[in-house]
């Protein structure tokens, strides 16, 4: 009662102090004052008198400092030092707002049965003012405009002119910030608009921001930006034609895929319109639609969005009823004149829209009307097909494919067989056009969408077998993408319709997207993957006799139909096959039994060493195929060992037997795939080649070459070259020690570390680069090291230029370092132990100097470097991760990574680093089932986990807080590392200190937040109990579906809520309440507890607590115990 008569008093200018503490404490979230609270528990009396004296407030503040003089101010204090003029200007401002800050909420509270008059008068007075109001001043503005929409939402006096100015602000904000919100609250008060007089000089300016949202995306792209767009069609006939003129001239300009909300724009116009409205829209709007999509030339940007309008309300005929019939009724005048147009391109045009309408009639029509209507369309459908336009021909082949799929069974037969015919026996071969041609190929495949219609195909697609070796390209690739069709839906077989010889043909000679097309066409006829290994090479030398060009484009593609072990297993069959033959030509008929059979199954009879082409086309296929594999292969060990192995075995005896210059380059080829010593040439100029390598050039590039030395046992040539262009203070006394010879190659640092990278990255590589002597190792550490220098001058002066690394080179450098210098002290530790003290000694640095160069620098030149440094600490983070996670990180390790992780989440606030620190947090709880860890460290270890799982939480907190939706997203992000933390936790620390912290954690942070929303919250009417879990705050809508994954963890979870209600942790009616919330939620969970009741009934003895509360007048914590004891009993008994 006291809060409520002082804060009354307060609102004079004698205390206007003690007004604007009040104001500022309801805007704190972290203080539990709310205004609308203290408004709603006000007397009818004490808020008339606190409305009378915020008028009078308002009224002296207005009369000190006049409006009139508020902008000159504004002007003036942009050039010139603050005034006192100046500052009882913005003294003054501050008072208005935090009085219209009042109203506001005196609005939501306010009975009409009470006396607002002077309520009335401050919210014209405001109104009045919000023009005069200088543009720094935007939070008073949008005070005054929210003021304004709970005005005309109310329904309250004078509501036309509140409403007329929500509007206007609404309208123009929406334009200027183009976001959805602003959009959604104007379509919320979009009938405001019908306060405008249409004539009147001011509706001019609206007009012109009204046809400026027409053209704007964020209107155009959200529901209710085209529900207001649509409404905007009802305000005057002839802005009707202002809007369809904005849109056409517009249409240009937007993205073909807004066109489906344009057409729906004016479809909703067309719904809602009647009367002269809906004439206006029709033939104004629609049927001029018509109009342009019939004349526009077909090079207009504009005629394809037109169409998609016009496709939009061809499609709605199905759906809506009385669109059929106002199409038929538009379409009319225009439609059929359009097709008997003189010029082509009309003609073409009016063909494209009477296909895509088809049937165009009234369905009001009787029987006798609509077969006559059906006919002359039909009629007009044959026309086309033999239109002298071939533009105009393609659509009707379009038109007749469409139609005759779609109504297979209402047509006459003798019409099916005479359009198809039409279609396949002359449209087919127009020699005048391959538009046409490539036409009926690409509308073919609709017709055998219909099954009824395949034996009819069947019978009339031989004939176009020829079309296969058509001049055109496209027209190939539509007619064998028919063949594919034919195939798919076995409407007949593909070989019957084209014969096999004139596809290997295409396939041989054609280019690649129609030898594709070809390949896979014909895949399971020269590679059947469900037939024995024998027939796979049987069709392979079939395929070779047949075609052996073909062969090569069949194979080159063949790794794209079937899985890479089927490729693998061909190559062998293939080497068994020229081991056979090889065998056979040297000695006779003597090999063993064994051999016998084995050679017996891969055609012995057929092939022969002096079958030079044979040969040379089956070593062919091996090299094609291993390079269709090569990745494969590399992943594989097993299967590149065994298949390099075995040709590693042959190939001696396949450069004595096969000596014809078709089979010697087939096995060079292959030669570069084995060892070193099977290739020298090759292999001695391979350094050269990586040598001359550009920065920036593409993996391919040198991969292979990086992976052919590795394989070679030549790493350390690689390493020699790294060395030679690193930075480092070795390099002058390295120069000393060599002789100097001038390399023209210049020095690739950039190079260098992708070289590095990649050797480090492949565990094979890995293994080669750590075998060479420590000291080149050492050295090569060293060199990466120098980037730490690099990274302290960048994150030091915002233009400093480091002398050995660029910015992107210095953090790869840096990631190098720190992952090599693990590999090393780890292969070289001492009597079995990793002491990881250069990863170490590097957190230090991390330490020292980038958390105290962040720490020190100022804002403004953070934000330039925040990708440096955020980037070396997740790097950093990441490679500690990496060690917990193998085990190599001893309980000391952790202890200090964690230690860290605190110093990191104190200086720099953030989200980048969450899910890597729960991550860590994850790694360290499991590391102790594979370490024997001293039980004081332990203890040191945990408690130090449960810090930071705590800092942790309120990092995620600071950040959502500091951007909600950046946030919400972030923490929807880390559900997963934050699960998986938690369920190690509970596995195997379950009701340790460990396990209990964790969970209080869990539990704290929905408990503040729910509780904090509930003391929020001044109408009790939106004090609900959650339904499900979107009903809940962000924060706790992402925490609790964590919990709710796991039965264990929830049962976990319910016992420790009890254990802090029971031990007071959680205390007062909005806590419990809130408790309560989250047990609902738990309870509508797929992992329902019998904690659960033991939950609810912890609670409501707790809350038993609190039954003198009854006792007390009607409050938000008195209704809150009311409705929480109701809900729990329910829940009791349920």
């Amino acid at each position: 009662m006291e809060k409520r008569k002082t804060f009354v008093q307060a609102v004079s200018k004698e205390l206007i102090g003690e007004f604007l503490q009040f104001v500022q404490l309801d805007k704190d979230a972290s203080d539990p004052f709310s205004l609308k609270e203290l408004l709603d528990e006000l007397s009818r009396k004490q808020k008339e008198e606190l409305w009378q004296r915020l008028k009078n407030l308002l009224t002296e503040m207005l009369l000190e400092s006049p409006v009139d003089g508020w902008q000159v101010l504004e002007v003036q204090g942009e050039d010139n030092m603050e005034t006192e003029e100046d500052t009882k200007m913005k003294k003054s401002i501050e008072i208005i707002h935090a009085i219209t800050s009042v109203i506001l909420a005196s609005v939501s509270v306010m009975n009409e049965s009470e006396n607002y008059e002077a309520l009335l008068e401050c919210a014209v007075i405001l109104n009045g003012i919000l023009y005069a109001l200088p543009e720094s001043e935007w939070k008073l503005r949008n005070s005054i405009q929210a003021l304004c929409v709970r005005w005309w939402e109310k329904g309250l006096p004078a509501k036309e002119d509140m409403g007329k100015t929500a509007f206007v602000m609404l309208l123009r904000r929406s334009l200027e910030t183009k976001t959805g919100a602003d959009v959604s609250r104007l379509w919320h008060i979009h009938q405001a608009l019908y306060c405008f007089d249409y004539d009147s000089e001011e509706s001019q300016e609206i007009k012109d921001m009204l046809l400026e949202c027409f053209i704007n995306v964020s209107y155009i792209k959200k529901e209710e930006g085209r529900r207001f767009l649509s409404s905007l069609f009802n305000w005057n006939i002839n802005f009707i034609k202002m809007i369809h003129g904005t849109i056409k001239n517009q249409l240009q300009g937007l993205q073909k895929s807004l066109m489906v909300h344009i057409a729906e724009i004016y479809f909703r116009a067309w719904k809602k319109a009647s009367g002269k409205i809906l004439e206006t829209i029709e033939s104004d709007c629609i049927q001029d639609l018509m109009f342009h999509g019939i004349h526009l030339p077909r090079r207009s940007p504009v005629h394809s969005k037109v169409r998609e309008v016009l496709s939009y309300f061809h499609h709605q005929k199905n759906v809506r009823q009385g669109v059929e019939e106002m199409l038929y009724r538009l379409y009319k005048p225009i439609l059929w004149r359009g097709l008997k147009a003189r010029n082509s391109e009309v003609r073409s045009n009016a063909a494209l829209l009477f296909v895509e309408a088809f049937p165009v009639r009234d369905p009001n029509f009787h029987a006798m009307e609509m077969d006559s209507e059906i006919q002359k369309q039909f009629e007009e459908l044959y026309s086309l097909l033999e239109d002298p336009y071939p533009v105009v021909r393609s659509t009707g082949i379009l038109g007749a494919c469409r139609i005759t799929s779609k109504y297979w069974e209402m047509m006459p037969p003798a019409v099916l067989v005479d359009l198809l015919k039409k279609v396949t026996g002359d449209l087919a071969f127009d020699t005048s056009s391959a538009d046409v041609r490539c036409s009926v190929f690409k509308c073919l495949p609709i017709v055998l969408d219909n099954k009824l219609s395949h034996p009819l195909l069947e019978q009339l697609l031989p004939a176009l077998r020829h079309s296969l070796h058509d001049n055109s390209e496209k027209v190939r690739v539509a007619f064998v993408d028919l063949l594919l069709k034919i195939k798919a839906v076995r409407a007949a077989k593909f070989w019957k319709i084209c014969p096999m010889e004139h596809i290997l043909v295409r396939l041989e000679m054609d280019s690649r997207p129609v030898s594709r097309r070809l390949a896979g066409l014909v895949f399971n006829s020269f590679l059947p993957v469900n037939q024995p290994e024998e027939v796979w090479c049987e069709r392979c030398v079939t395929l070779l006799q047949m075609n052996r060009a073909a062969a090569r484009r069949f194979y080159q593609y063949a790794h794209e139909h079937t899985a890479c072990t089927n490729i693998a297993k061909l190559i062998h069959v293939i080497r068994h096959c020229l081991n056979a033959c090889i065998r056979r030509a040297l000695r006779g008929q003597q090999e063993d039994q064994e051999e016998q059979v084995e050679d017996q199954s891969i055609l012995d009879k057929t092939l022969s060493v002096n079958d030079s082409e044979s040969m040379a086309g089956l070593l062919e296929v091996i090299v094609i195929l291993w390079k269709s594999i090569y990745s494969s292969l590399e992943n594989n060990k097993e299967a590149k060992a065994y298949t390099v192995n075995k040709f590693a075995s042959v190939l001696p005896e396949y450069l004595q037997v096969f000596k014809d210059d078709h089979c010697k380059i087939p096995l060079c080829m292959l030669m570069s795939f084995l060892p070193a010593s099977a290739v020298p040439p090759f292999s001695c100029g391979v350094i050269s080649t990586l040598r001359s390598q550009e920065e920036g050039a593409p993996d391919r590039n040198y991969c292979t070459l990086l992976d052919c030395l590795c394989s070679w046992g030549q790493v350390g040539h690689v390493l020699e070259l790294i060395d030679d262009w690193l930075p480092g203070e070795q390099t002058q006394a390295k120069n000393k020690r060599k002789v100097q010879i001038q390399d023209t190659h210049p020095v690739k640092p950039g190079l260098a570390l992708v070289y590095t990278e990649y050797l480090l990255t492949h565990p094979r590589n890995r293994e080669c680069l750590l075998s060479v002597p420590q000291r080149k190792l050492n050295q090569l550490l060293r060199a990466l090291e120098v980037c730490k220098a690099d990274l302290e001058l960048l994150l030091q002066s915002p233009g400093g230029k480091p002398p050995n690394f660029s910015e992107t080179a210095a953090l790869r450098a840096f990631s190098l370092h720190c992952r090599l210098s693990v590999h090393l002290e780890h292969k070289f530790c001492s009597e079995g132990k990793v002491h990881l003290s250069i990863l170490e000694d590097t957190g230090s640095w991390i330490e020292s100097k980038v958390l105290s160069l962040v720490q020190d620098q100022e804002e403004e030149h953070l934000k330039l470097h925040r990708a440096v440094y955020q980037q070396i600490i997740q790097i950093y983070l990441t490679v500690c991760k990496d060690v917990v996670m193998v085990g190599l990180g001893d309980p000391k390790f952790q202890t200090q990574l964690l230690q860290r992780s605190l110093g990191i989440m104190q200086t720099v606030k953030g989200f980048f680093y969450v899910s890597l620190l729960l991550s860590i947090l994850k790694e360290v709880t499991g590391s102790f089932l594979i370490q024997k860890t001293d039980p004081d460290e332990l203890m040191e270890l945990l408690d130090t986990v449960q810090k930071v799982f705590q800092k942790v939480l309120e990092c995620m907190a600071w950040s959502f807080k500091k951007q909600p939706e950046e946030g919400l997203r972030l923490l929807y992000s880390v559900q997963t590392p934050l699960h998986e933390f938690i369920t190690t936790v509970q596995s195997w620390h379950e009701d340790s200190p460990l396990h209990r912290g964790v969970l209080s954690t869990l539990i704290a942070a929905p408990v503040v937040e729910i509780s904090h929303r509930l003391r929020k919250v001044s109408d009790t009417e939106e004090l609900t109990l959650p339904e499900c879990l979107s009903d809940l705050p962000p924060f706790s809508r992402c925490l609790i579906p964590v919990v709710m994954k796991s039965s264990d963890v929830v049962r976990s979870f319910l016992n420790e809520l009890k254990a802090c209600v029971t031990s007071d942790d959680i205390e007062g009616i909005v806590c419990l309440t809130a408790v309560l919330h989250i047990i609902l939620v738990i309870n509508k969970g797929k992992h329902r507890s019998s904690k659960v009741k033991e939950a609810a009934a912890t609670v409501l003895r707790k809350l038993k607590t609190f039954m003198e509360i009854t006792l007390e007048e009607d409050s938000t914590e008195r209704f809150l115990y009311e409705s929480s004891m109701r809900t729990l009993g329910e829940l009791l008994n349920s």
